[in-house]
C-alpha cells in the first residue's frame, strides 16, 4: 500500500496527522520559507509524544539550497543532534553552484546520518539533469527523493516522477508539491508509492484582542492571527483512497 508523509509545521500538527492516519512526518518550522529545521524544543516535544516515524528537516535558511561553510556547519550539527535523538530519518539536500547534487557535502552528511533513512528534498527539483542526480543519489544511499517532477506542482511534473519511479534502482520516488484530496488518485494510478502532502488548512487565533496598525512580519499582507496546521478530515480522506486502491486487484 502506497504511503502518506504529511509535512508539520509544529508538534500539534504532528500529533493531528498521526492520529489522522498519516504513515510518517516531515518536520519542519517556518512554512513561509518552505520548511527549516525545527527548534530543540520542538524536535523534543514531537518525539516524545509521537510514535509514527518522523523525519526532522535539515536545512538552516530559506532560499536556495548552496551553501557556505559556515551554514553547512549547522547543517553537520543539527542532523548529529537529530540522529543522536533516535529519529528514524532526516531531510536534507545539497547542491554546487551549478545546480548538480554536491556529492563532497552530501557525502560528509550520509556519515554523519549513520542509521538514519535520508530523504534528499526537493532541491532535486532545482538540479540541472535529473536522470544524473537519481544515479548520483542512488550511488550515496538515499532513501527517498521528494520531487515535484521538477515541476511547479506534482500534478504537472507526473511525466517526469513517472520516468524516474520506473528508473529507480534504490530512491522511493515520493512526489510532494500540490498533492491533494482532489488529485491524490492520479499519483496513485500513476504506480508512485509515496506521496507528501501538507494536507493542511488556516485556523483562526484564539485571541480576541487584536491590536491594528502593529505587526512582526516584513510581509505586511501575512494576516498574524491565522497559522497553518493539518486537517484531520483531509488527512483520515487521503488515507481512505490509498486504501481504496491497495484493495483493488492489480
Amino acid at each position: 500500500m502506497a504511503e502518506l508523509e504529511i509535512c508539520c509545521f509544529g508538534a500539534e500538527c504532528a500529533l493531528i496527522a498521526e492520529l489522522s492516519g498519516a504513515d510518517r512526518i516531515e518536520l519542519c518550522s517556518s512554512q513561509s520559507e518552505g520548511g527549516i529545521t525545527p527548534s530543540y524544543g520542538m524536535l523534543k516535544q514531537v518525539r516524545d509524544l509521537v510514535n509514527i516515524p518522523v523525519h526532522p528537516i535539515v536545512r538552516p535558511r530559506g532560499g536556495d539550497f548552496c551553501y557556505s561553510q559556515a551554514d553547512f556547519a549547522v547543517m553537520k550539527n543539527d542532523l548529529a543532534l537529530i540522529r543522536d535523538m533516535g529519529f528514524a530519518g532526516a531531510v536534507v539536500g545539497v547542491l554546487n553552484e551549478e545546480g548538480q547534487i554536491d556529492m563532497p557535502k552530501m557525502a560528509i552528511l550520509m556519515e554523519i546520518a549513520g542509521p538514519l533513512a535520508i530523504t534528499f528534498h526537493r532541491a532535486f527539483d532545482m538540479c540541472i539533469n535529473p536522470l544524473l542526480a537519481l544515479e548520483q543519489l542512488t550511488q550515496l544511499g538515499i532513501a527517498r527523493i521528494l520531487t515535484s517532477g521538477q515541476q511547479a506542482n506534482a500534478e504537472l511534473g507526473l511525466p517526469l516522477l513517472r520516468t524516474l519511479n520506473e528508473k529507480t534502482q534504490g530512491p522511493i520516488i515520493m512526489a510532494g508539491a500540490g498533492v491533494r484530496l482532489s488529485n491524490i488518485h492520479k499519483f496513485l494510478d500513476a504506480g508512485i508509492k509515496e506521496v507528501h502532502s501538507s494536507a493542511g488548512k488556516k485556523v483562526p487565533s484564539t485571541m480576541n484582542y487584536r491590536k491594528a496598525g502593529v505587526t512582526m512580519s516584513t510581509d505586511s499582507e501575512i494576516d498574524e492571527f491565522t497559522h497553518y496546521c493539518v486537517d484531520v478530515d483531509t488527512v483520515g480522506a487521503m488515507k481512505d483512497i490509498i486504501s481504496i486502491y491497495s484493495a483493488v486487484p492489480s
